[in-house]
């Protein structure tokens, strides 16, 4: 007596199940790895971000008659080029502005302690105390000490050299990059992943250039504030703001709370609340103004996902998973709405034309 056939539909069951377990573990192996090389991740992610930045300047390149190595070198010069100087004052002035904030952040926290134990609150003055005491703590405890600053720059130094040839490469043979993963996809769905992948890098590119020009508004809006204040500190500061603005809502507050309470410090009650109404303006206008006209689609995401994702990668990665995890969630949100928007089609047989990732 012959078995009956397996049913069709147990079949695409047990094949999607087995997919979708396949998908997961490699998602999960994936992951795993990231975490277990955080230097490696933090290179690649970074050269991403800044291939996206100065992959026009390779097209233009390219369309002029250059052959591509000579493109990327282009794009990787002109990069080194307009980043030297800020790398080149992050690199001499952080430990010194570390340095030199905290005795002000202390001083400022000092004032607030006194104004909660004597003011109207009427706080209990031993625990204010416990709470200043680790504050301050904290703010010593980040500025660097010699032995841990050289190391430091050991391991910046060996990034930096990572990220440039990994711009060069993907500069240099993105489109062929781009071709060989297409090539490993179905065919009946390699139009949709080319699509999702050009979403992807338009809202990656958008992203990095909206970024950097919101980010020196705010610097320049606020720092222009303090120096017109007069404020000892107003470089250190400012250069922390422009810093902060890669960490959106976060960073951004962080900066403007150091801001205040320096000027609280250094230039007295006056002052820090107009820096304070400075802050909150140039904010409010970067968020509902800057933000939606620079950035445009790159950033459409709620207030509250971007806070999680912040936090999520700050609690995974530091200060790296926090500055990464905006840009990877916009990205992932795009794709996903693309594929939504475009579903797959029987038609759909035949391999598409590549993109130039370079551009």
């Amino acid at each position: 007596m012959q078995a009956s056939a397996v049913p069709s539909w147990v079949l695409r069951v047990v094949t999607t199940s087995a997919a979708t377990l396949a998908f997961a573990g490699v998602v999960w192996l994936g992951f795993w790895l990231l975490f277990r090389l955080p230097m490696v991740t933090f290179a690649v992610a970074v050269a991403v971000l800044l291939t996206a930045l100065t992959a026009p300047i390779a097209t233009r390149l390219r369309r002029a008659g250059a052959p591509a190595a000579l493109a990327a070198l282009g794009g990787v010069l002109v990069l080194l080029a307009a980043l030297g100087g800020i790398v080149s004052l992050v690199g001499f002035r952080a430990a010194s502005t570390l340095q030199d904030l905290t005795r002000p952040l202390a001083a400022g926290i000092d004032r607030i302690r006194v104004w909660a134990i004597e003011g109207p609150l009427s706080l209990d003055a031993q625990q204010v105390a416990e709470v200043r005491n680790q504050i301050v703590g904290r703010l010593y405890d980040a500025a660097p000490t010699p032995g841990a600053g050289a190391q430091l720059a050991l391991l910046v130094l060996a990034a930096l050299v990572l990220i440039v040839f990994l711009v060069f490469f993907l500069l240099k043979d993105g489109d062929r990059m781009w071709r060989w993963l297409l090539e490993r996809v179905p065919a009946r769905q390699r139009a949709r992943v080319d699509g999702a992948g050009r979403a992807a890098w338009g809202t990656l590119t958008s992203y990095v250039r909206g970024v950097i020009v919101v980010a020196l508004i705010d610097a320049i809006g606020i720092g222009a504030a303090l120096l017109l204040l007069d404020v000892p500190l107003w470089l250190s500061l400012t250069l922390l703001t422009f810093l902060g603005a890669f960490v959106p809502i976060v960073g951004a507050t962080v900066s403007g709370v150091v801001a205040v309470l320096v000027t609280l410090v250094t230039n007295g009650v006056a002052d820090a609340v107009i820096v304070a109404i400075v802050v909150l303006v140039v904010q409010q206008l970067e968020g509902n103004v800057l933000q939606p006209l620079i950035m445009g689609r790159a950033l459409s995401l709620h207030p509250i996902v971007i806070l999680l994702g912040v936090t999520a990668g700050g609690l995974a990665a530091g200060v790296a998973g926090a500055l990464l995890a905006v840009p990877m969630l916009a990205v992932a949100y795009r794709i996903i709405e693309y594929l939504r928007t475009h579903p797959a089609t029987p038609e759909e047989v035949e391999a598409p034309a590549v993109p130039v990732a370079a551009g």
